[in-house]
C-alpha cells in the first residue's frame, strides 16, 4: 500500500483553541502578510519620486527593487535554519519587528546608499515569516483545511495588490515616498499588536534545529518544488512586469486607466488564491496540474485578448487568478515533501518566487528587446508554464518510484 502523493509526511498535532481563536491568529498573520506584499510592490510606482528626491537617475533608483528582492533571497534559508529552534510566536513577533524596523528606516534613510540598506534589511524577514507563518496556519486549523489556511494567509498578499499598494502609491505621490513607506511601517506595528493578542503561545507546536532544517537541502522533491515556483510563476510575472505598456501600446488604454488593468489583476489574484486553497484541500498535486494549465492557457489566450481593451481586462484577471492558485498548492506541497524541515522549505518557497519575479521580468524584456511587441512576454510565459509542468509531472514520477521501490 502506497502513500498517497497529497498526505502529509509528518502527523499533524490536533489543535486545541476554538475556532474564533484560531480565525483570529491566521487575521493576525493575513496582516502581516498585507504589510509585506504592499512594501514589496509600492517602490515599483514611486521610482520617479525616489529618484527625484535622491539625486539619482530612475534606472539607479530601480536598484531599492532588487536590494529588497536580495534580502528575500538570502534571508528566507539564513532565518529559517538559525531559528528553528525558537518558539513560533516568538519568532513571528521577532520576523514583524525586524519589518517594521527596516521599514522605518526607509522612512528615515537621508541617502540612496542607506535607503538600499534600509530596503535589504526590510526584504530579509519576509521569506521566514510568509514560511513560519504558513506552518503555524496549518497546525491551527488542522489537516483537513492546510491548503486552505495558507490561502488565508497568502491572501493579505494578494489584497495588498488591490488595496494596499494603491493606497500607499496615493500617499507617495501626495505627500512624498517616504510616506509610503511610513504607512507600511503603521501596518507593521498593527501586526506586532494582532500577534502578540491574537496567536496563542503554541507550545505543542513541533520546533526543530538547524541541522535539521537544512537536511530539507538533500531532498530532490524539495528542489524540484522549488525550480516549479521558480519556473511555473515567471510567466505571470513576465506579463505584470510590462502591463503598463502593454495596456496603453497594444490594448488602447489611456494611461488613467492603467490602475483599473492593475486593480484587475489583483483582484484576479485574491480569487485564484482563494480558490486554490479549497482545491488544494482536495488534492495538492491535482490542485497544482490545474492551475499550470489555466495559467500556461490564459497566458497563451492573452496575446489574442490584448488587442481589445475590454478582453485585455478580462486576460488579465484570468492570468491573476490562475497564476495565484498556484500559491497554496506549492506552499503545501513544500511542506509535505519536506518530512522534519519544513520551515526551510515552507520560507525557501519566497525565495523562489522573488527569483521567479526577476527571471520572468527579464526573459519578457529579452523578448520585447528581440523586436517581438509587447505580446511576446505572454506567449513565453506560456511556455514557462508548460516548463512548470514538465518539473511536476518529473516529480510526480518520481516520487511514486520511491514509493514503489519502498514497498519491495
Amino acid at each position: 500500500m502506497t502513500r498517497s502523493l497529497d498526505r502529509p509526511s509528518v502527523p499533524m498535532s490536533v489543535v486545541s483553541p476554538p475556532p474564533s481563536v484560531r480565525w483570529l491568529a491566521v487575521m493576525a498573520l493575513a496582516i502581516g502578510s498585507f504589510a509585506i506584499g504592499t512594501t514589496e510592490f509600492v517602490a515599483m510606482g514611486l521610482l520617479p519620486d525616489i529618484a527625484s528626491s535622491l539625486g539619482i537617475t530612475e534606472p539607479i533608483a530601480g536598484h531599492v527593487i532588487s536590494a529588497y528582492a536580495l534580502g528575500v533571497v538570502v534571508g528566507a534559508p539564513v532565518i529559517a535554519s538559525l531559528t528553528a529552534h525558537l518558539p513560533r510566536k516568538v519568532l513571528l513577533l521577532g520576523l514583524i519587528a525586524l519589518f517594521t524596523l527596516g521599514n522605518l528606516a526607509s522612512v528615515l534613510a537621508p541617502s540612496y546608499e542607506t535607503l538600499m540598506a534600509a530596503r535589504f534589511v526590510s526584504g530579509i524577514p519576509h521569506g521566514a515569516f510568509f514560511g513560519v507563518a504558513a506552518l503555524v496556519a496549518a497546525h491551527l486549523m488542522g489537516p483537513k483545511n492546510r491548503a486552505k489556511a495558507v490561502a488565508h494567509v497568502m491572501s493579505g498578499l494578494t489584497v495588498a495588490t488591490v488595496l494596499g499598494v494603491p493606497l500607499a502609491s496615493f500617499l507617495g505621490q501626495h505627500f512624498g515616498w517616504r510616506s509610503a513607506f511610513g504607512l507600511v511601517v503603521l501596518i507593521g506595528i498593527t501586526t506586532l499588536v494582532a500577534i502578540w493578542h491574537w496567536l496563542p503561545d503554541l507550545k505543542s507546536m513541533h520546533v526543530t534545529s538547524a541541522l535539521t532544517e537544512l537536511s530539507a537541502l538533500r531532498r530532490p522533491q524539495v528542489w524540484l518544488a522549488l525550480v516549479l515556483g521558480m519556473v511555473g510563476f515567471g510567466g505571470m510575472f513576465a506579463v505584470y512586469t510590462y502591463v503598463a505598456t502593454t495596456l496603453t501600446d497594444v490594448s488602447g488604454l489611456s494611461r488613467g486607466l492603467v490602475p483599473l488593468g492593475l486593480m484587475t489583476f489583483g483582484i484576479g489574484m485574491v480569487v485564484g488564491n482563494l480558490v486554490g486553497g479549497k482545491i488544494a484541500d482536495i488534492s495538492v498535486v491535482k490542485a497544482l496540474y490545474a492551475s499550470l494549465i489555466s495559467l500556461g492557457a490564459m497566458l497563451a489566450l492573452f496575446v489574442w485578448l490584448v488587442h481589445n481593451p475590454w478582453t485585455a481586462l478580462l486576460g488579465l484577471f484570468l492570468i491573476g487568478a490562475s497564476g495565484s492558485a498556484i500559491g497554496p498548492a506549492l506552499q503545501t506541497r513544500l511542506m509535505d515533501v519536506a518530512h522534519g524541515a519544513q520551515t526551510l522549505a515552507a520560507a525557501l518557497n519566497h525565495s523562489a518566487l522573488n527569483i521567479a519575479n526577476a527571471a520572468g521580468a527579464w526573459i519578457g524584456g529579452l523578448v520585447i528587446a528581440a523586436g517581438y511587441g509587447y505580446t511576446a512576454p505572454a506567449g513565453a510565459g506560456a511556455l514557462l508554464a508548460v516548463a512548470g509542468l514538465v518539473v511536476l509531472t518529473i516529480s510526480v514520477l518520481l516520487q511514486r518510484w520511491t514509493e514503489r521501490s519502498h514497498v519491495r
